[in-house]
């Protein structure tokens, strides 16, 4: 039992320390590309927006930071369209919609708002941007938490990247959010290293040409 017990812990030490090491050289290659005010920040075509949850038709703080600074971005023309990525896998929780039509009330021409309709995680979300969207600079606008996993994620996959931090005030349950990113940021390592191929794919969206948005999606 006692040899058993010993295999575990080393077991478990050895994942500790794997995880440990991918989340440090994750964050320490991203590091630098994470901005946090407008000064200086490097103008892209294309501002990606990740999904982080909603309150029935409202988004949640972590998401309605995240819109904000975006729509700051276009507003002060760093950049140019804004592509949504999120969950609407469910009728009863559709991200997208809260999320492009919080972005059209707020000022953004829906002609420069592209959906991205199966960004169910941040790999596939990159994944699309680069396959289905054709990008090849963005700008990744997220809390500081979730930026360096999604820069290393865009960059590995050959999208020039750099990242604007939403973070304002305080969020609930945040501390444990950055915890289990260690283990998120472990599997997109890993998803990088074999190329995964996301479930969903479709056929190519040009960035550069009519936006995808739908007024007849519910508003």
């Amino acid at each position: 039992m006692k040899k058993y017990l010993k295999i575990a812990l080393y077991l478990a030490i050895i994942g500790l320390v794997a995880i440990l090491s991918v989340n440090y050289h994750v964050k320490s290659s991203t590091k630098k590309y994470i901005h946090y005010s407008l000064r200086r920040f490097p103008k892209n075509d294309v501002g990606i927006i990740f999904g982080a949850g909603i309150n029935g038709d409202q988004p949640s703080k972590y998401l309605k930071d995240r819109l904000d600074a975006g729509i700051r971005l276009y507003k002060a023309k760093r950049i140019n369209k804004i592509l949504l990525s999120g969950d609407n896998g469910r009728v009863e929780y559709d991200e997208l919609s809260v999320m492009k039509n919080y972005c059209s009330r707020h000022g953004v021409d829906t002609t420069k708002i592209f959906i991205d309709y199966a960004g169910f995680d941040t790999y596939s979300t990159m994944y699309r941007a680069k396959y289905i969207f054709k990008i090849k600079k963005a700008t990744l606008i997220s809390q500081e938490y979730h930026l360096n996993r999604a820069l290393y994620i865009g960059r590995s996959l050959g999208i020039k990247s750099a990242g604007y931090s939403a973070n304002k005030g305080e969020y609930r349950g945040y501390q444990y959010v950055r915890f289990r990113e260690y283990i998120s940021t472990f599997k997109s390592f890993f998803d990088v290293l074999r190329n995964r191929e996301p479930h969903f794919l479709g056929n190519p969206i040009n960035i550069n040409g009519p936006s995808n948005y739908s007024k007849e999606d519910k508003r």
